[in-house]
Order: structure tokens, then C-alpha cells, then sequence
């Protein structure tokens, strides 16, 4: 049975894969939390999304896994991407979940500097349920709001910044034709934090790729339509 790595976005953590459930019937589970981010609040803060991703492999390794499917959301997707670049024989299969190939995020609700700018001046928490919003179509009053705002709130103002600062100054452009991992890559429709040009170049320049859009969800679709998410998950491990 192969290990599935689940690898959150920023200001998430490995709480917020909990409705994935369903997809431990054919492979077991490994959510990380990254440094300085959920469980792993407290680590020292990263600001390089190729730390991330060398620090998300040892992990894995430290867990004994060897080879294994890949799934990165947002952020994640970025590290998950470095991790490809870094060691493409340990991933079998790739999903990359709401995310681009750029940290810039052309088209993002409010621009990587705004949010710096906001985050020192409103604080963790404040930032931490303001952007958490973002992610759900309806906002805060989606369901699963909460418990993910909650897992956001974990977060410290460095670990933000350091977040921040990591996604801006990144880019897996070029790298992009060189990846031959069978690649899903999965967004909302109504996604605020990557444009469909983010997905549309991810999917035209990654060789093996396919796509797949959810209407009417935003940037958690794992959360605003978990069966929908899961099907589509567990069909493409599965090589259907």
C-alpha cells in the first residue's frame, strides 16, 4: 500500500485534511504540519519554500516512507513542486491542489506585500480569521469555517511573514516541462488566491497532467465539497 503525503498551505496544518478520511480505505494518510504552522507552531519560521520542501522530505524519511503520492495545496503546492525538482524518484503520483507555478499570485485577493503590511498591522489572530475567509465561498459562514480558522490562529506573526516572504520569492517556472510524475491538477472555480492562469499554466506545461475544475467552490474545496474532492483524489491514485 502506497503513502499518500498531504502537504497544507499557508497557515494551515495537517488538521485540516480531517474530512479526507474516506481516502484511508485504500492508502494511509501522512499529513505534515510545516514548520511553524499548525502542530508545528512553535518551529523556527521558514522562509525559502526549498527549505520547506527539504524539510518535508526528511520528514517523510523520518517516517520511514520512501516512495510515495504527493499531494500539495496552495502553498504546499509550491513546496511539493520543489520536492518533485529535488527528488523525482521517491513521488509516484502528484497532485497539485489550488495552487501556481509563481509565489507572486497575480490575481490574488490582495498582493503578498498588502498582506505583510496588514499582518503586522491587525496582528496573528485578526490575520488568521480574515484570510482563512478567503478560502470558503461563503466566507464565514461556511461550515468548516471555524475549525479552520481555529488551526490558522496557531499560526505567529513571524511564521506569517516568513510564509509570505517564502511564496514571493519563489518561482517553478522553468521547471515546470521537466516534471514527468503523472500530475493532477485540481482548483475551485471560484478560487480568490490563484487565478486560472496560475492552473491553466500548470496544466498546459507539465507533461503527464491532467485537469480537473469544481464549480462553486473556492480554495478549500477539500473542505466545501470533500466528496467531490475525494472521488477525484482517490480516482487518479488509483490510475483511473
Amino acid at each position: 500500500m502506497r503513502q499518500l503525503v498531504l502537504v497544507h498551505g499557508f497557515m494551515g496544518g495537517s488538521g485540516q485534511w480531517a474530512l479526507q478520511a474516506p481516502l484511508a480505505e485504500r492508502r494511509q494518510l501522512i499529513g505534515v504540519d510545516l514548520p511553524g504552522f499548525g502542530a508545528n507552531a512553535q518551529a523556527e519560521p521558514v522562509n525559502s519554500i526549498e527549505t520547506f520542501a527539504r524539510w518535508a522530505l526528511d520528514e517523510v524519511t523520518r517516517r520511514g516512507v520512501d516512495r510515495f503520492d504527493l499531494l500539495g495545496h496552495s502553498m504546499g503546492g509550491m513546496i511539493v513542486q520543489e520536492m518533485v525538482r529535488i527528488a523525482p524518484d521517491r513521488i509516484a503520483r502528484l497532485i497539485l491542489y489550488g495552487t501556481g507555478a509563481t509565489g507572486t499570485l497575480p490575481g490574488r485577493f490582495e498582493s503578498i506585500k498588502t498582506s505583510m503590511q496588514r499582518a503586522r498591522a491587525d496582528g496573528p489572530k485578526s490575520t488568521a480569521r480574515r484570510i482563512a475567509a478567503t478560502w470558503f465561498l461563503s466566507g464565514e459562514a461556511a461550515d468548516e469555517y471555524p475549525a479552520c480558522a481555529q488551526i490558522a490562529k496557531e499560526s505567529t506573526l513571524p511564521a506569517i511573514i516568513a510564509g509570505l516572504e517564502a511564496m514571493q520569492g519563489w518561482s517553478g517556472r522553468d521547471h515546470l516541462p521537466k516534471i514527468r510524475t503523472p500530475t493532477l491538477v485540481l482548483w475551485g472555480d471560484g478560487d480568490r488566491t490563484y487565478s486560472w492562469q496560475q492552473i491553466e499554466e500548470l496544466w498546459q506545461q507539465i507533461p503527464d497532467s491532467r485537469l480537473a475544475v469544481v464549480p462553486k467552490c473556492a480554495h478549500a474545496v477539500h473542505l466545501e465539497r470533500p466528496d467531490i474532492f475525494n472521488q477525484l483524489i482517490d480516482c487518479f491514485l488509483s490510475g483511473n
